[in-house]
């Protein structure tokens, strides 16, 4: 493929954050063109091909893969659908990104990513906050010890979601075999995001907790056990020897978003969003050198923004930041993105957070 030719899609979903985040995501880069979506449904993918301009509407993944004008399979669909989708992708030799949660376990999660690797094909998974401009700032002032040495971080994340009342677009994380919870899902992304910057945990001490036992949807008034965490609090050692405090919580009425305070040797960092997600303020990053500094807001470089500029939904240009970041991947050989390699050991932080949490003991996070 010439250097010119974009990128070709195909999507797998066609839910909301399809239209609202990949698609305009992907129409934003000019790397990329979106040649066919699939769903379930023949009509919903017809009407969305129909509203975006998209060539091909199918219904079954099968088709989907085997189109020959196509480079990369985009899955959106829940994560228990992931992993036969993915599957699909690799063994038509097809790129593949998958949302994040990439599969609802472990195991499924490492198969997938052997079988990329054996296939040869690149591949990448929707950790986006960690490509986004704010993280990306981030990291390269912690590199470059902006305060020193890191002695400690303390994250704290919320969302009005998440509470004792799902929404109908929520509806799908109700059963615990969905792998699609707090823990899951924010845990996921801010950790990644956290754990990019700052470094590997090699110990933690966790409390994984559901603090809503009982659940209510919004559209029937129906009544569900709830089998999800909401909500978890952990501790522990960075890898450097640097100590870590993290809360996140769901259900939150008051004060959500994302707080991050970093203590250094030669100053301090504070992170800082009213909102965890769908927000249209980028983290704010704000510092203060020496003993008695004073705060300062830090303005973005333009070395981490990858992307033209726009009015989308700042979680949305994290995203096609990601898709960026894959496209020079594929050209320049290397490995920006957040790949199976990088969800497989999110995977396994989380089964070492409930381990923690269900010992009631401290527990190692080793890396395979």
């Amino acid at each position: 493929m010439s250097e010119q030719q974009p990128i070709r899609v195909g999507l797998v979903g066609v839910g909301n954050w399809a239209t609202y985040g990949h698609i305009p995501a992907l129409k934003l880069l000019p790397g990329y063109q979106i040649t066919a979506v699939c769903s379930r449904s023949i009509e919903k993918a017809t009407a969305t091909a129909k509203m975006f301009g998209i060539e091909h509407a199918v219904s079954r993944v099968e088709e989907l893969v085997n189109l020959a004008d196509l480079d990369l399979i985009a899955v959106l669909s829940p994560a228990p659908e992931h992993a036969h989708i993915v599957k699909t992708a690799i063994a038509a030799g097809k790129d593949v990104y998958s949302e994040w949660p990439l599969t609802t376990n472990t195991k499924d999660s490492e198969e997938l990513l052997m079988l990329a690797e054996n296939a040869g094909v690149r591949h990448f998974v929707g950790l986006q906050r960690t490509l986004g401009a704010s993280s990306l700032h981030l990291s390269q002032l912690i590199r470059e010890r902006y305060i020193g040495d890191v002695r400690s971080v303390r994250m704290h994340v919320s969302m009005g979601s998440f509470g004792p009342t799902r929404s109908a677009s929520l509806e799908w994380t109700i059963p615990a075999n969905n792998f699609s919870h707090v823990l899951s899902i924010y845990g996921g992304h801010f950790m990644d995001m956290l754990f990019h910057a700052l470094g590997k945990p090699e110990t933690l001490s966790a409390i994984v907790a559901t603090q809503f036992p009982m659940l209510t949807l919004a559209s029937t008034g129906k009544e569900y056990p709830n089998e999800t965490p909401d909500a978890f609090m952990m501790m522990g050692r960075l890898a450097d020897g640097a100590l870590f405090q993290i809360q996140i919580e769901g259900g939150k009425q008051n004060l959500g978003g994302l707080q991050i305070e970093i203590t250094g040797t030669l100053g301090d960092l504070k992170v800082l969003n009213e909102r965890a997600f769908v927000t249209k303020h980028r983290d704010v990053i704000e510092a203060a050198l020496g003993d008695k500094g004073a705060w300062t807001s830090l303005l973005l470089p333009a070395s981490t923004k990858l992307i033209p500029c726009s009015n989308l939904d700042v979680s949305v240009q994290d995203l096609a930041q990601l898709y960026a970041a894959f496209g020079s991947d594929r050209h320049t050989g290397l490995t920006t993105v957040r790949t199976f390699a990088d969800a497989v050991e999110l995977h396994r932080l989380i089964d070492a957070i409930n381990a923690s949490s269900q010992s009631g003991k401290s527990v190692s996070v080793v890396g395979e």
